[in-house]
């Protein structure tokens, strides 16, 4: 796992060591071990590269990684998982290797295939190949978009890198706030990929190969889309239960062995949910050894803490088990979260991510995940309550939204009162609607948050313009298909796979994600519905999967979600703190956002007339991010790296 950067100049002026340089120190913390640089001999390209040496710990494998007369140079971030297949593949073609690493193998692979060999990857990857002869660059991402690449383009030049932070300081051009993004941060807690809170700052797509000629020429190829079962074939059975339930473990198994493949120690995160679960327990029978495993809980509310379930599966595979648990004092990081997401972040489960990631890494420098497990099997209640909604008589909408509204206000939004009144409120909108509603955070006021001239600047606000590029995709999908295409293509890009890539790199960690794996995410694609969804019961065919690993506990439990009690540390120890915060009248938000709203945001929250933990957290990241903009612009980010 490594950072990347580079800059491509088609304007005649040449790039410098000092540039690239500067550029790559900033990534220091994604790859500690070792540092590389390549520049053309006609200087008009720059390659920039930090090592976290996982896969042969050699010199032999430092990066950028060359072929045999150096036409050909490559900086990669990620890991491969069939490099050895690939690799064997290339030596009965006449390729020889001088390492036993994966990134050498994608050298081989495109001197032998070019671009669309890049195809055959199969892992989480962000790379960039140089290749001389041609005068292109070659840039590529993963299917999941599981590794972050970023680019920029102003005049005369193109440059890119694993994280934006390594753009400020890097030319005369400051990088500038581009204002069509606020208003979609606060509606989803995130901007919408290929975006980006700056201006011509794009991302790589995910599953995309960009080609940049010398003359700054672009071209764009998608090599792989998720397929779901179109909606006439989701009520069918390709498979019958007992194979599609042998193949899932089958092919579960294979999947956490491949992610075994390390030369230094490995760990596993372990909530105590579903998912994690079985990756442990896979871990545990194919290591036949003590797992190390790490897991977080909070202070000040029991229904955000899952610790008690994660002791309960350390002790069935007698795990090597470490607990650490979060006080409202852990919102001090927010400075520090902001810098490694390089600006605001509204999924505030980024704090103990950030701090569980830190104390694995005493121990261990790969760590495995459960992450995707809910995307690919259905496993969030808002999918069971989307598909149920469809189901509700129409005459019925209105008198139970009436019903839900008259009930007690409770202080917790995991409350079933709470998710109740959410689902009656959102029950008579159209789905794409109702399922941005449930996840979103300003759906209905959004234009009531701005600040008039933003608002007017930007209007008409598109709630569902995340989804602009997927509509085609979605036609003919079942309900439960267009919310497994939709989570998959935002939420679990945007948001699950940002924070954990972010959290962990901050602290030299990698983390590798077993349900993301290629061939199980085309298989359980193509399961009919009712393999993943019956009823409220989520996950099916993956709890008959692995019943026999299961403890009873985790076996029963409904799906609890890994959230940081805002609510309630708003209302007490850091109650002070927002207001401090939010009501300060020289506060930056002023600009962007209406302050008399936020006022009554925080007075309505603090009173326990609304729950608005989220909404709030949003905006306090956006304050503080305000803050810190100027002199990361001003500085440059080699010398603003927080501690």
């Amino acid at each position: 796992m490594c950072g990347i950067c580079g800059e491509l100049r088609f304007d005649g002026r040449r790039t410098s060591a000092d540039r690239i340089v500067g550029m790559r120190e900033t990534l220091a913390h994604r790859g500690p071990d070792s540092a590389g640089l390549y520049l053309s001999p006609d200087c008009r390209v720059g390659l920039g590269f930090r090592r976290l040496r996982i896969i042969d710990l050699s010199h032999e494998a430092d990066q950028p990684m060359a072929n045999e007369d150096g036409s050909l140079q490559l900086v990669f971030n990620g890991e491969i998982y069939n490099f050895r297949e690939l690799r064997a593949e290339l030596e009965t073609k006449g390729h020889a290797f001088r390492s036993k690493s994966d990134s050498e193998v994608i050298v081989h692979l495109y001197e032998e295939e070019g671009a669309e060999g890049l195809a055959k990857l199969d892992g989480m990857f962000a790379l960039a190949i140089w290749n001389e002869r041609t005068r292109q660059l070659v840039l590529a991402r993963d299917r999941a978009g599981k590794k972050p690449l970023f680019y920029r383009r102003i005049a005369g030049a193109l440059a890119f890198a694993s994280e934006i932070k390594a753009f400020f300081g890097h030319d005369e051009e400051p990088l500038e706030i581009a204002p069509e993004a606020i208003p979609q941060y606060f509606i989803h807690g995130f901007v919408p990929s290929p975006g980006t809170f700056y201006r011509n700052v794009r991302q790589v797509e995910p599953a995309t190969i960009m080609t940049v000629d010398a003359d700054g020429r672009t071209a764009r190829t998608v090599y792989w889309q998720l397929r779901l079962q179109p909606r006439e074939a989701a009520g069918a059975a390709t498979d019958s239960a007992r194979d599609a339930i042998a193949n899932v473990r089958r092919l579960t198994t294979a999947a956490v062995e491949r992610r075994l493949i390390s030369d230094v120690p490995l760990g596993a995160f372990l909530s105590g949910g579903l998912d994690s679960t079985i990756v442990v327990g896979l871990m545990s029978q194919l290591t036949g050894s003590s797992v190390r495993t790490f897991s977080i809980g909070f202070e000040g509310d029991p229904s955000y803490d899952e610790t008690a379930f994660a002791r309960a599966v350390a002790q069935r595979f007698r795990t090597d088990h470490t607990e650490f648990r979060v006080a409202p004092s852990a919102v001090d990081l927010v400075d520090t979260l902001i810098w490694h997401h390089d600006g605001p972040f509204g999924d505030a489960s980024a704090i103990p991510t950030y701090i569980v990631s830190r104390l694995t890494r005493q121990h261990v420098t790969v760590v495995l995940t459960g992450d995707g497990g809910d995307e690919l099997f259905a496993g969030y209640l808002r999918f069971a309550a989307a598909v149920a909604a469809e189901r509700v008589p129409a005459a019925l909408r209105r008198p139970l939204r009436a019903l839900m509204e008259r009930l007690p206000r409770v202080a917790n939004d995991r409350h079933w009162l709470a998710r109740a009144r959410r689902f009656a409120r959102a029950m008579n909108d159209p789905l794409l609607d109702r399922m941005t509603r449930w996840s979103g955070l300003f759906f209905d006021d959004i234009e009531q948050l701005l600040d008039p001239d933003l608002a007017a600047r930007v209007s008409p606000i598109d709630r569902l313009q995340y989804l602009e590029q997927e509509r085609d995709r979605l036609a003919g999908l079942s309900t439960l298909g267009v919310l497994l295409h939709t989570n998959f293509r935002s939420y679990l890009l945007d948001d699950l796979l940002v924070k954990v890539d972010r959290t962990t790199m901050a602290n030299s960690l990698e983390a590798r994600s077993p349900f993301l794996d290629t061939e199980l995410i085309q298989y359980v694609a193509g399961l009919p519905d009712w393999m993943k969804l019956r009823g409220m019961t989520t996950k099916v065919v993956l709890r008959q999967a692995f019943r026999d690993l299961l403890p009873p506990a985790v076996a029963r439990r409904g799906k609890m979600g890994f959230g940081v009690p805002l609510g309630t540390w708003f209302r007490g120890g850091l109650k002070d703190y927002v207001r401090d915060l939010l009501l300060d009248s020289s506060a930056r938000y002023n600009t962007f956002l209406s302050a008399p709203y936020v006022r009554e945001l925080v007075r309505r929250h603090q009173a326990g007339e609304a729950n608005a933990g989220l909404q709030l957290w949003t905006v306090l990241c956006f304050e503080l991010w305000l803050r810190n903009l100027p002199q990361w612009n001003r500085r440059g980010a080699a010398a603003l790296h927080p501690a």
